[in-house]
C-alpha cells in the first residue's frame, strides 16, 4: 500500500506521450521512496536469513538492519534509478534488479561498519552498542564477510557482467581506502590529495558506483551513467566532509556515537587539514597520530579557533552545487527534484 504522499505524486505522473512533468514545490525524498525503503530493509534481512542456518549469525549479521540507520545510500540509489526511467521512456517504475541494487548499495556500506567495529575496537553506533561490543572480534568480522558473500549472490543474480565489475570496484576502492588510513603518514604537500583520495575511496565510490549500476540497469548510454556516477562521487565527498565537521561539532547524543572520534583514532580529516593553515603546530601532532598526552583536546581546540570547520562546510558545498548541477541534466520529475533535495540535506544535516 502506497503512502498517502507517494500517491499523490505517483498518480500525477505525465505517460509516455506528455510534454512536461508539474512543478513540485516541496519534494522530500524520504516520502517519495519510503515504500521502497521498507521493502529493501524487508528483503534484506530475508537474504540474510535465508542464507545460514546459524542462529547466530542470522543474528549479528542483521543488527544493524534495524531501520534505524539513515539509508542514504539506498535512497539516493531509488531516487537515480526512478529518474532515469522517467527521463529515458517517461515512466518511473523500478525494475526488480535496480531494487536490488539498492539493497546491495546498503549491504556493502553495512559490512564496512561491521569491519571498521573491528578495526576501530568500536562501543557504540547509531545510539546503540556497537556490533563489537556484545560478540566476539572474529564472529563479527565473519558476520562482515557473510554480508559480501550474499551481496555477491545477489549481484549474481542480476546476470549483469557491467553491473557486477562495477560494484567490484567499489568494493576494491572501500578495501584500499581503509589501507590508506591505516598506513598513511605522508608529507604535508601530499596530505591534503591523500585525504581526498582515501575520502573517495571509502565513502564516495560505493555512492558512485551504484548510481552507475542503477543507470546501467535502466539502459542509460555512457553519458548518462556518467552522470549518474559523477552525482554520487559528488553527493559521498560532501557526505564524508560533513560527517569530519560533524565530528567536531554535534554532541555524542546527536550523533548517536562518541564525537572527536577521528582524532581519538589518530586520523587528520578536513578541519584539521585546513587548520594547519593557520596552526602549524597541528603538523607535528598529525605525524604522530595525536598519541602524545594532550594532543587531542589541543587539536580540537585549534579547530575551532582556525576556519577550519567554514572552510570544510565550504568545500562541501562546491560538492553539492556540482551534483545539483548534474541532477539538472536529468528530465524533470519528482524523482529528480528529490535529487536536488539531498544535497540540501547533506549539507544540513546535523547527524
Amino acid at each position: 500500500m502506497k503512502s498517502e504522499g507517494c500517491r499523490t505524486l505517483s498518480t500525477q505522473h505525465p505517460g509516455p506521450g506528455s510534454v512536461s512533468v508539474p512543478q513540485y514545490e516541496t519534494v522530500d525524498p524520504y516520502t517519495l521512496t519510503e515504500d521502497d525503503l521498507k521493502i529493501v530493509n524487508h528483503n534484506i534481512r530475508q537474504e540474510l536469513l535465508m542464507n545460514t542456518n546459524s542462529e547466530e549469525l542470522q543474528r549479528i549479521s542483521t543488527y544493524y538492519f534495524d531501520g534505524q540507520g539513515k539509508s542514504i545510500r539506498p535512497m539516493i540509489v531509488l531516487l537515480m534509478a526512478r529518474a532515469l526511467n522517467y527521463h529515458m521512456n517517461g515512466k518511473s517504475g523500478l525494475s526488480q534488479s535496480q531494487l536490488s541494487m539498492a539493497m546491495v548499495s546498503e549491504m556493502i556500506h553495512t559490512a564496512s561498519l561491521v569491519h571498521d567495529d573491528v578495526i576501530d575496537s568500536s562501543d557504540f553506533r547509531r545510539g546503540k552498542p556497537s556490533i563489537n561490543a556484545i560478540w566476539s572480534q572474529k564472529k563479527v568480522a565473519m558476520a562482515g564477510d557473510f554480508i559480501i558473500a550474499v551481496v555477491s549472490k545477489i549481484l549474481a543474480n542480476m546476470k549483469n557482467c557491467d553491473v557486477t565489475s562495477t560494484i567490484a570496484q567499489a568494493l576494491s576502492d572501500l578495501v584500499q581506502g581503509e589501507f590508506m588510513q591505516l598506513g598513511a603518514k605522508e608529507t604535508e604537500n601530499e596530505r591534503f590529495a591523500h585525504y581526498l583520495t582515501k575520502t573517495y575511496r571509502k565513502t564516495a565510490s560505493l555512492m558512485a558506483n551504484s548510481l552507475k549500476s542503477s543507470a546501467l540497469l535502466a539502459g542509460a548510454d555512457d553519458q548518462l551513467c556518467d552522470v549518474a556516477f559523477q552525482y554520487g562521487r559528488n553527493i559521498g565527498l560532501a557526505f564524508q566532509l560533513v560527517d569530519d565537521l560533524l565530528d567536531f561539532i554535534s554532541s555524542s547524543e546527536t550523533m548517536g556515537k562518541p564525537t572527536a572520534t577521528d582524532l581519538k583514532l589518530g586520523l587528520a580529516t578536513a578541519p584539521v587539514l585546513f587548520a594547519c593553515e593557520k596552526f602549524p603546530v597541528l603538523n607535528p601532532m598529525i605525524m604522530r597520530r595525536f598519541q602524545e598526552p594532550g594532543d587531542v583536546e589541543k587539536a580540537f581546540e585549534l579547530v575551532h579557533k582556525s576556519q577550519g570547520l567554514e572552510q570544510t562546510r565550504f568545500l562541501a558545498k562546491k560538492h553539492c552545487d556540482e551534483a545539483i548541477r548534474l541532477a539538472n541534466t536529468i528530465a524533470d520529475s519528482p524523482y529528480q527534484k528529490a535529487l536536488i533535495v539531498v544535497s540540501d540535506f547533506v549539507i544540513t544535516r546535523m547527524k
